[in-house]
C-alpha cells in the first residue's frame, strides 16, 4: 500500500510553462500548481525569453515548436542568464537529432508528448532539489 503524502513537492518554486497549445499549457500548469509551484505561462518563444529575463523562473518547461521563436532559440538565449533556469524541453517530435541538439545546447531534461504529468513533476522536483 502506498502512503499518500500531503506535502507539495514544488512549493514556492517559480516555473514558466511555454507551449502554444492552450490545453497542454493548462494541464501542465494545473499539475505543477497542485504541487505548490508558482507558475507563469506563455504561448510563444519571444514572450518566453522576456519572462525569463524579467521574472527569473527557476525552471522552464519549454515546447520545442513555438511561434515567433523556436524552443531551441529560446534555450540558446536563456542558457546564459544568471541565475540560469533549469530547462525541460517537451516535444511531439521523436527524432533523435532534435534531442541530441537540445542536449548540446544544455537542456536539463527532454520529454516526449504526450507528457506524463507525474513524470514531469518528479523530474522538476529532482532538477530543483539538485540546485545548490
Amino acid at each position: 500500500m502506498v502512503e499518500e503524502t500531503a506535502e507539495a513537492r514544488l512549493t514556492d518554486h517559480k516555473i514558466l510553462i511555454v507551449d502554444d497549445d492552450p490545453e497542454v499549457r493548462d494541464s501542465i500548469d494545473a499539475a505543477l500548481r497542485s504541487e505548490g509551484a508558482l507558475t507563469m505561462t506563455c504561448g510563444d518563444g519571444n514572450s518566453a525569453v522576456r519572462i525569463c529575463e524579467s521574472d527569473k523562473p527557476e525552471l522552464v518547461v519549454l515546447d520545442m515548436m513555438l511561434p515567433k521563436r523556436s524552443g531551441f532559440l529560446v534555450l540558446e538565449r536563456i542558457k546564459d542568464l544568471e541565475p540560469r533556469p533549469r530547462v525541460v524541453m517537451v516535444t511531439a517530435n521523436e527524432g533523435k537529432r532534435h534531442q541530441q541538439y537540445a542536449e548540446h545546447l544544455g537542456v536539463d531534461g527532454y520529454m516526449l508528448k504526450p507528457v506524463r504529468l507525474e513524470r514531469l513533476i518528479t523530474l522538476a522536483q529532482d532538477l530543483l532539489e539538485g540546485e545548490d
